[in-house]
């Protein structure tokens, strides 16, 4: 089973100074917590690298905003 990517807002208030996180999908602890959500998406963009997964990238509303395939896209039709 591949698992997905996601780069989330850190709803964990203790952390005020880490305001984004790295997850994967269905696990709640996060892999790593950033400053900023560009450090996120290139942390998780190494681990969909690692997992041939997507990385799903969340707004600040908490819908997404961009999604990357780094796995074997079933829609990729070579001509």
């Amino acid at each position: 089973m591949k698992n997905n990517v996601h780069v989330v807002r850190n709803e964990d208030r203790s952390r005020r100074d880490k305001k984004w996180v790295v997850k994967l999908e269905g696990r709640q602890r996060p892999r790593g917590h950033y400053r900023t959500q560009q450090e996120a998406i290139e942390a998780g963009r190494e681990l969909s690298r690692e997992n041939s997964s997507e990385l799903l990238i969340h707004g600040l509303d908490g819908k997404i905003r961009d999604k990357l395939s780094y796995g074997n896209d079933p829609r990729n039709i070579k001509g």
